[in-house]
């Protein structure tokens, strides 16, 4: 059986963490303040989730969600993710991570930065652009005409491929974005960013009780498609 590894298990961790424990997936759940604090979701997930480190949920992995508050990525460990396919689900909040230079000049993008400090792993970015309520109301089997579909975006192919995979698993169609560099494309304040899932458009105001509504992968690339930069 393939394993689900989980770098935080805020709101979009857990989400992913359920979803995966729907498909068939063990998922290895880790946060910042240690196993015993995730007792009660694993419990609540069954006997195929377990609760773990960082590095363990790393080693364990074979697709590997980093999903973390961006001013924490350097804590992201290293050496377990080498040859691994990571998933990147970070934003930049200047709020809450402060003010970084090189993604305030447009000069990188948050997965890129990602990528630099795992230098032997995959970057994918994926599921940043979904409200986590969202994610979790919107997955639907291959092949239901209601398919919503998500972006992704890596440098490389293989890495992409094995992500897409994990989608599917996980009730969604990818659309590929391009390589790390466009990811900026679905990130926040863009068109493809939270907008094309909620059935009353609200961008960062959504709100809770917002049941969501289907995008599929042509609605998803025309977002993609009006992405600009100022």
């Amino acid at each position: 059986m393939s394993t689900l590894g989980l770098i935080g298990s805020g709101h979009i961790g857990s989400t992913l963490a359920r979803l995966g424990v729907a498909a068939g997936l063990d998922v290895v759940l880790s946060n910042s303040r240690g196993p015993e604090t995730l007792a009660g979701l694993v419990a609540e997930l069954g006997p195929h989730a377990r609760a773990a480190t960082p590095a363990e949920a790393a080693a364990a992995g074979d697709w590997v969600v980093v999903t973390v508050p961006l001013k924490n990525y350097r804590q992201v460990p290293v050496a377990p993710l080498a040859g691994k396919v990571v998933l990147d689900t970070d934003n930049y909040y200047p709020e809450r991570d402060g003010r970084i230079a090189e993604l305030d000049a447009e000069e990188t993008t948050t997965s890129e930065l990602l990528q630099r400090h795992l230098p032997d792993a995959q970057v994918v970015k994926a599921f940043n652009n979904i409200y986590y309520g969202h994610l979790a109301a919107l997955a639907r089997p291959s092949g239901a005409s209601d398919r919503s579909a998500l972006p992704i975006a890596g440098d490389d192919p293989d890495a992409k491929a094995a992500a897409t995979r994990l989608l599917d698993l996980l009730g969604y169609d990818a659309v590929d974005a391009g390589p790390l560099a466009d990811s900026w494309r679905f990130q926040r304040d863009t068109p493809a960013y939270v907008v094309p899932y909620a059935k009353n458009p609200q961008g960062l105001g959504i709100s809770a009780d917002d049941p969501g509504t289907s995008a599929d992968a042509a609605t998803l690339r025309a977002s993609l498609a009006a992405a600009r930069r100022d």
